[in-house]
């Protein structure tokens, strides 16, 4: 053997010894980390973000310890992280009671990260997203590991500007994505895949100039300011389908009463094609106010139905969203904004509103007007033409 052939042996040699050690590094069961769905920007008080969730199913024998999220670009960069109490603040468990420690997650149980990052395609922000997730083993001497995974695509499609639901106002755009049993942390799997058909679901409920929702004592469905009023075509569309003959209860008492079927959620609903993929659905309408019917064309402004109290509703309003499916709740949320959106105040909290108080109004006179954008949560809305550019 020549002396090079020794030296070519022995690099061999240390290469194989080296793979060797490569395949003995440790391996750890950890998390399917997975996005359901391409994620599409949505416009909220004029700021572009993603609003999306991260699921986290663990595979390891023992439970693991949730430390960190980070949504990470294609250039290393993190766009958000979530730790501490933001982590805590956006995690949700279909398992788990919600005043329980939901980091610690056992083996085989799925998380969900409901995450709203930062994201604004006009800036040349990457269109390829993943995350980073650092996660705690033992209780001992706990060790720190990070694992990645969960990429997805951000949508290339454009936004989508609609037209109002409703006529006139105040109305409040009651939702928010804390809330335990809100829209967007309700799932469902009713066709083998689960979705979140609420992700961007808004109730629009009337308010008075002065704040307060109904008269009286509001007991009954037509005490509310709202009951009754005009719903209206968003769009120029086609009817997809509609759901009637759902009845009201006398009163509120007597509907919270009853056990609502899955099926009958959304109560009398209308669906409208908007083309592209996008079926808008108004539901929990008024029984036998629905003017429409499917396959028919629709205006943008015209009356399609009235906002009644039918369904899985608490008190009379609009459920309105966008989703990806001629379905009620087997559907992805889709982002949405309107084309001329009209602020006028706001709820500083569901408190305040739910007790009757009167809404904060906007400093600056006449309120403030948006072009194609989702109003913010517990945002008070003008819909009148007059507000309209």
């Amino acid at each position: 053997m020549t002396r090079w052939s020794k030296v070519a042996w022995v690099l061999a040699w240390l290469l194989a010894c080296h793979a060797v050690q490569a395949q003995r590094a440790p391996v750890m069961q950890s998390f399917d980390l997975r996005v359901p769905w391409s994620p599409e920007p949505v416009r909220v008080e004029g700021k572009a973000s993603l609003v999306y969730e991260l699921h986290l199913t663990s595979y390891a024998k023992t439970p693991l310890r949730l430390t960190g999220i980070a949504v990470i670009d294609d250039g290393g960069h993190a766009l958000a992280t979530f730790e501490g109490k933001a982590l805590d603040a956006v995690l949700g468990r279909p398992d788990h009671p919600a005043d329980k420690d939901l980091t610690q997650i056992p083996p085989g149980v799925d998380a969900v990260a409901y995450l709203t990052v930062p994201f604004d395609r006009t800036s040349g922000a990457a269109s390829t997203l993943r995350h980073r997730i650092t996660y705690a083993t033992g209780s001992d001497a706990p060790s720190s590991t990070t694992v990645e995974g969960g990429a997805f695509a951000v949508s290339p499609r454009g936004s989508l500007p609609l037209g109002p639901p409703l006529r006139g106002g105040p109305w409040v755009a009651i939702y928010n994505a804390q809330w335990e049993r809100g829209h967007r942390r309700v799932l469902y799997a009713t066709n083998g895949a689960v979705h979140v058909p609420g992700r961007f679901a808004i109730d629009w409920i009337r308010v008075g100039p002065q704040g307060g929702f109904a008269r009286d004592d509001g007991a009954k469905s037509a005490d509310w300011l709202g009951y009754g009023a005009d719903v209206l075509a968003v769009a120029d569309a086609t009817v997809a389908s509609t759901g009637d003959g759902i009845g009201e209860s006398a009163t509120l008492a007597e509907h919270a009463a009853q056990k609502v079927p899955l099926e009958d959620a959304a109560g009398n609903y209308v669906a409208l094609d908007l083309g592209e993929g996008r079926y808008a659905f108004y539901e929990h309408l008024k029984p036998g106010s629905i003017t429409v019917k499917p396959g028919q064309r629709v205006q943008r402004g015209q009356v399609i139905g009235r906002l009644g109290f039918t369904g899985e509703s608490t008190g009379p309003h609009l459920h309105f969203h966008v989703a990806d499916g001629n379905a009620p709740l087997g559907a992805e949320g889709l982002p949405y904004g309107f084309a001329h959106l009209h602020v006028i105040g706001h709820y500083d909290d569901i408190e305040a509103f739910g007790q009757g108080k009167p809404w904060r109004r906007l400093p600056q006179a006449g309120g403030e007007m948006l072009d194609d954008d989702f109003p913010a949560p517990l945002d008070v809305v003008d819909f009148s033409e007059k507000s309209a550019r």
